[in-house]
This record gives structure tokens, sequence and C-alpha cells, in this order.
């Protein structure tokens, strides 16, 4: 393992929702390699999760507004006299966006003086697009892990991942599905694009076999349309309506709180599905313990969008929660109906509701069901040897020539 340091650029840091990038951070400081954080925009949430105080990387806040042409021309002065390959690198950013140039001298001469060796983004947006700027100019890799809206949302403003993919040292993404989709949208070469999926530190979520007599459905993520949450509160409507006397917990926070309330209210729901609001992560894990299914209902959005393979899932199935999902794009690989899981169709509440009443209806499927979907998750979702094959990534593009934007005419 190399000396020197990984910067992590991120949009936001931390963010509550982002369970995956802290846990990624801590198991490669475990490992002993040094991480630097840059968050590009402020911090828009009051709730964080527990374990974020274990992170000792350090953060740096860059700024995201520059007073007026002379601030951004003093970074630029500051850049040629620093960074050797300044020069060649602004000469191919004429049509960048003028706080992504800025952000990424800040970025890139941070670099040189903490001797960070490579730069990884998460998601194939605004932190990539620095990422990708800052390594041109430190004379340096990047990488990124493209997660699910950034490859799937159709944005009012061009992203440029094809760029992106074609001038990273390598791209890795959180399923076989992404891959696929992300070679035949964009052109990414075979090879090129890496499929590590999110891990879990599985020391925080032992397994314990489903407790037969729960009958509580619980869902979390934020209220959000790909969620599907509207779908499953149909589908309790229906249960109810059909003589269950079914309860559901949904945990999160979102833009759908409103729409969700009254849909509750209108069915006369008020009774049977609780709409919890934000946890953190240790109350989520009590919420599931609880718990007699996870139901994760996801569709893809009207705008595209869509979730990867959401972590929640893999949470509740490390801990032993029995769960009921949709196969929406990287879903079947993590459940394989049945076996692991249950899988209905997309944005369909009768299947919903089906799915669920089987699981409710059945303790020894739930049991074999937690069992099995607990050994996939070690198998194929442990942070610690995850982590460890992205470290593999690093090291390689730390052994090479720095970036260049050949994307960029």
């Amino acid at each position: 393992m190399t000396d020197l340091k990984v910067g992590y650029v991120l949009k936001r840091y931390p963010r509550f929702s982002e369970t995956f990038v802290v846990g990624e951070i801590l198991a490669h400081e475990a490992a002993g390699q040094e991480i630097e954080i840059f968050a590009l925009r402020p911090v828009a949430e009051t709730h964080f999760q527990d374990n974020l105080g274990q992170v000792r990387a350090p953060v740096t806040f860059v700024p995201h507004a520059f007073r007026g042409a002379d601030a951004l021309w003093q970074l630029i002065a500051e850049a040629h006299a620093r960074l050797p390959d300044a020069a060649r690198a602004f000469a191919r950013m004429a049509d960048t966006d003028g706080r992504d140039v800025a952000q990424a001298i800040v970025v890139a001469l941070a670099c040189r003086d903490r001797g960070v060796g490579h730069l990884h983004a998460h998601f194939g947006t605004v932190s990539t697009a620095v990422a990708r700027l800052a390594a041109a100019l430190a004379g340096i890799g990047y990488s990124f892990t493209a997660h699910a809206k950034d490859i799937y949302y159709d944005y009012e403003a061009p992203q440029h991942l094809d760029r992106k993919i074609a001038d990273a040292k390598a791209v890795v993404t959180v399923s076989d599905y992404n891959v696929g989709f992300l070679q035949d949208r964009f052109g990414a070469a075979p090879g090129n694009v890496l499929r590590i999926y999110n891990g879990l530190d599985l020391t925080r979520f032992p397994y314990v076999p489903p407790e037969p007599g729960a009958r509580e459905v619980l869902a979390v993520g934020r209220l959000v349309e790909k969620k599907g949450f509207h779908i499953l509160v149909e589908a309790i409507r229906l249960m109810r309506a059909s003589g269950r006397d079914v309860t559901c917990r949904i945990v999160g926070s979102g833009d759908e709180r409103e729409n969700l309330a009254a849909q509750i209210d209108v069915a006369g729901l008020g009774d049977a599905v609780t709409l919890a609001g934000p946890m953190a992560q240790a109350e989520v894990v009590a919420e599931m313990r609880r718990a007699a299914v996870f139901a994760c209902p996801c569709v893809v959005g009207g705008d595209g969008n869509r979730d990867g393979l959401p972590t929640v899932l893999l949470e509740a199935m490390a801990l032993g929660l029995p769960c009921v999902a949709t196969p929406v794009t990287g879903i079947p690989e993590l459940i394989s109906d049945g076996e692991t899981g249950l899988l209905v169709p997309e944005a369909d509440p009768e299947g919903l509701a089906s799915g669920l009443a089987r699981a409710l209806d059945d303790p020894g499927l739930r049991e074999e069901m937690s069992r099995r979907g607990r050994a996939r998750i070690e198998r194929d979702f442990d942070v610690v040897r995850n982590a460890a094959t992205l470290r593999a990534v690093f090291s390689e593009a730390m052994g090479t020539a720095g970036a260049d934007l050949r994307g960029v005419a």
C-alpha cells in the first residue's frame, strides 16, 4: 500500500442517507489508508449517523461561492505558479463551469500540499466533475463510484458522464445492472467499469433470527417517488380491506411526506401506517429487530430516477429481517425470489400485498429467507473485503501516469 493519501471528493459531507460513504472510509482507515475529504457544498441536514465520529480523516469544506473575477484570477495565478500541469489543463477547460474550475483549483492545491496521490468521488455529477478537473491540474488520477440517480436521472444540464468515464482511471458502480447500462449508454469500455458492491461493517449488524410472532411491516428510506412508498400504503389498504390487522411504519423524510400523509388520511389508515420521520442508524436497527418483514417497493420514477441497490435493504438482510422487494435495477442480484427474499412486480399494490401476506403468514419461510439472506450479505457485501478491492483500484491508478482531459476538445 502506498504512503500517498486518497482524497474523497463529495458533494456534501456528511449526509444522513449516505451511510455507505462513511462505512467505506472507516474500512480504509482501519486498513491504514490515509484519507482526505473534500466537501463541495454546505451540509443541509440536521441528523447525522452515530458512527460519524469514528472517521479520522480531516474534512476540507471547499468554498462554493467566489466573489467576483479577482478571486478566480488569484486562484488561477496560484495554480500556474504551483501546479506544473496547470497550463495544459486550463487549455482544455474552455466549456467548463467556472465554479467547478475554482473548486478544482482549491482541491488540486490541497492535494499537492498534503500528499494526495489519487482522488475518488461518489456520484458522477458535481463531485466527479470537480475531481476530474482537480486531478488534471494536480497531475494525478481520479476514479468515481456511480450509484443510481447520477446514472439514470434526466438532468436539465448535461452531466457529460461519457467524458468523466473516458478520463477516469477507473469507474466503479454498485451493481452488474449498472455496469451493463454504462457500457450500453455511455460507451464505457469493458473492463473499465468495475462492479464493487456497497459493503456493510457486519460487526454493526449482528444476525438474529426473526421473531415468529412479529406482525409489523417496516420500510426505511427517503420519502421520494422512486422508493415506492405510495405503492406500499395502497398495499396496506388492500390488506386491511381484506380483514388483516396489519400495521406498517415508514422511517425517513423527504419531499413526498405531505403526499403520503394525505394518502394515509384519505385511505383511513391513520391507525395502521405511521410516518415515523428520520432516525439514526442505531434506531433503525432497533426498528428492524421488532419488525416481521421489510418492504422495499422501489419503482422507476417518472423522471427516470431509480434506486441502484438500496443500502438499507442490505442492512435489513444482514440483521436477519426477511425482505419483500421489487426487481428494479440491481435488486435481483441481492434477492433471489423465494430464497433470500421475495420479489414482487414493480408498481403493483396487489402483488406487494400478496408478497407481504405470504411472508407474514409463514414463519418458517421468514426464517429460511432470513438465514439465506444473511449468507448472501456475508458472501458479497462485507465492507472489509469490498473496500480492499477498491483500494487495489486506487493503488493501480497511483502507479500509472496522471490524469488528462481527453474528453474536452
